[in-house]
């Protein structure tokens, strides 16, 4: 009679012989099998479910049949009344090997599991959280070989889960006896990197949790994640309180300056929001904040170096210096975070004086460095942070778009807010127009408009409304190549109106009145300009006269129409399907640095070796920004737009006819 028997795992296909009476999580560790376990194979946390494949599998050479596997057992039908297990499935740690059998390993119950499904060009996340939790049994303390609490804590984990030479903080040592006697000498202990014991629980513990941070200038988003399935469980934003001090960068950098002790009250102000943001992110998950173990942050230059209370003024001025530029991890008591007081904190790296730990995330998130194809990544604010390059070489840039996409600098701009005009359409042969207003489903000539939007109001037009509004002033005529509204156009239509010494564009009467204005159009031409340049500068230093895909991140980028950012030259040709938006990539970064610790030195590396461009420094930046100017180009020529979108020559009126004339026509400008 055979004393062994084979096991294959699949998906793995990982195969080996194992005596009779071998358990099934104990092969598949020593065949090095992806199965999760916290309890460490005492039938406990319910990780390491399997399901056995019972047939004949002539490609393994296998018979595996159901009395090839023990029966299902008591500690089984405990879990399984207590918390649930589905049909067919076992527990590995206690189903035991009686002959050859296949094993499949549900995706649920591998260690390193695919969490995050994002888009088809962008990888998955895979599941290898820095905090990880170890349940453990103690040898209690013996009078004929003394030894230490913490000695045999560390003997434990070795013996139990082969973790050694593990250092622990003073702060779990002031609770570890106490933990042990409390959990009769079992208790769980979660380590950051199988290097530090970063908490302790007496018996059993089965929940952790960390937070990824995004420390944007206007906005900061945080998401609650569990480390054992990688799951968002709740997000929340709040506005910067630092905006009080400034509504940009360069402003609070300035109120530093001329306010001694002004870096402390900033950070100061960021730490106390991202308290409050944190405890509303736990009370709607129901988690305390104890049990948050890691978090991670992103965030420009300016606000990283304010979190960790580093005073920024070497960024207001050239050469913008950074303090660090590498990823830093530190305790959550540092930077007075409100979560377990031993959590870890990681701070992605920053890459130059402009270009920080957000454009760090977004990298992380979009992966140009993995990529065969030249990708364009632009992530636009006040100022435009931009990536390109692909798997051979990667270069970037931080160009000075200041704040008109956000509509600031613009007559009638806001912020996206209910009121907002966000989107917005032209009739080519009347010019009148039609919009949408945040709050609002309704365009505003259908029925019912303006009584849905009674109690709001149109309040002004937000960044992606005045993005909307001039790409359609480009394609109905109204505006010409270079940027200056048609007076002509005034005797086709009433919209457009004498201002002063040139003209505008009326889009809604009424108080508030809103339009667009000549000003508002050199805004938006300096603001775009400035990224066309940014972009150009970086083809040019890679060498490359087009680019394969153009990524765009950060709120503006998710609500923007591509096609009008596209006619209003604000980025490269590139054909229309090839350009996407990544949402808030920054923050998808931190996630994927919270959730995968070898996503944090993947991406320390890849920075490393990114080449940094300082526009205000290159002579060509220049005369760049000068072409980029016109709609959509003054000399570039825009071929992959022209198959998608024609452009029409601006409109002009006819002269008035002669005696007898018919009725007036409309004639394109060649």
């Amino acid at each position: 009679m055979a004393e062994d028997a084979l096991v294959v795992f699949t998906p793995s296909g990982r195969r080996g012989r194992f005596p009779l009476g071998t358990p099934l999580l104990k092969a598949a560790r020593a065949l090095g099998v992806d199965v999760d376990s916290v309890c460490g194979g005492r039938g406990i946390c319910g990780r390491c479910q399997i399901v056995q494949q019972v047939g004949s599998f002539s490609k393994h050479g296998i018979e595996s049949r159901e009395e090839n596997l023990t029966a299902f057992n008591e500690v089984e039908t405990r879990y399984k009344t207590k918390k649930g297990m589905k049909e067919g499935r076992r527990l590995s740690c206690q189903a035991v090997l009686r002959g050859d059998a296949v094993i499949d390993v549900p995706a649920d119950s591998q260690v390193h599991r695919q969490v995050v499904r994002k888009r088809a060009e962008v990888r998955d996340i895979e599941l290898d959280p820095a905090i990880r939790l170890h349940y453990v049994e103690v040898d209690e303390p013996d009078m004929h070989n003394p030894s230490g609490d913490l000695e045999r804590l560390q003997k434990a984990l070795l013996e139990q889960w082969d973790l050694s030479s593990l250092e622990c903080d003073l702060h779990i040592l002031q609770t570890l006896q106490k933990s042990l006697r409390d959990g009769k000498w079992k208790v769980t202990v979660a380590v950051h990197r199988s290097k530090v014991i970063v908490a302790i629980w007496p018996g059993f513990h089965d929940r952790a949790y960390g937070i990824a941070v995004d420390v944007g200038s206007t906005t900061i988003a945080a998401h609650l994640c569990s480390l054992r399935s990688g799951e968002v469980i709740a997000s929340s934003g709040i506005m910067n309180p630092q905006i009080r001090f400034g509504e940009d960068l360069m402003s609070r950098v300035s109120y530093i300056m001329m306010n001694p002790g002004g870096e402390v009250e900033l950070t100061r102000a960021v730490r106390e929001g991202l308290i409050e943001l944190i405890k509303e992110v736990c009370a709607e998950a129901e988690v305390a904040p104890e049990e948050v173990l890691n978090a991670t942050f992103v965030g420009n230059p300016i606000m990283h170096h304010l979190l960790l209370g580093i005073d920024p003024v070497e960024l207001g001025g050239a050469p913008f210096a950074l303090a660090l530029n590498q990823g830093l991890t530190l305790w959550a008591s540092e930077i007075g975070l409100a979560i377990n007081e031993d959590a870890r904190v990681y701070i992605l790296p920053c890459i130059a004086g402009h270009v920080g730990a957000d454009t760090a995330g977004v990298v992380l998130s979009e992966t140009p460095y993995l990529s065969d194809d030249v990708v364009l990544i632009c992530d636009v604010g006040t100022n435009a942070e931009i990536v390109l390059g692909n798997k051979e070489r990667l270069l970037a840039a931080s160009s000075p778009t200041g704040p008109a996409f956000e509509g600031a600098q613009i007559s009638c701009g806001q912020r996206a807010a209910p009121g907002a005009i966000e989107r917005l359409r032209i009739d080519p042969e009347t010019l009148e127009p039609r919009y949408k207003v945040i709050g609002c489903d309704l365009w505003s000539n259908e029925e019912g408009f303006e009584q849905q939007i009674a109690k709001v109001g149109v309040t002004g037009i937000c960044g992606s409304g005045i993005i909307e509004a001039l790409g359609e002033m480009v394609l109905s005529g109204i505006l010409a190549n270079d940027g200056t509204i048609d007076g002509g156009m005034a005797a086709l239509s009433p919209r457009v109106q004498p201002d002063g010494r040139t003209f505008s564009y009326l889009i809604r009467e009424g108080e508030p009145e809103i339009r667009v204005t000549q000003n508002d159009v050199r805004a938006i031409q300096l603001a775009k300009a400035a990224l066309y340049a940014g972009a150009k500068l970086l083809m040019e230093k890679l060498g490359v006269e087009s680019v394969d895909r153009i990524v765009l991140a950060g709120a503006f980028g998710s609500h923007i129409d591509v096609k009008y950012a596209m006619i209003l030259g604000m980025l490269p040709d590139c054909e229309l399907e090839k350009v996407t938006s990544a949402g808030n990539a920054a923050g998808t970064g931190a996630r994927i640095a919270l959730l995968n610790q070898k996503a944090r030195d993947e991406i320390e590396q890849v920075v490393k070796r990114i080449e940094k461009i300082e526009t205000a420094v290159e002579p060509k930046f220049q005369e760049h920004f000068v072409g980029a100017m016109g709609l959509p180009h003054a000399s570039d020529p825009y071929p992959k737009l022209a198959q998608s979108v024609p452009l029409p020559a601006p409109k002009r009126a006819q002269p008035p006819q002669s005696e007898g004339g018919g009725e007036r026509r409309r004639r394109r400008r060649g």
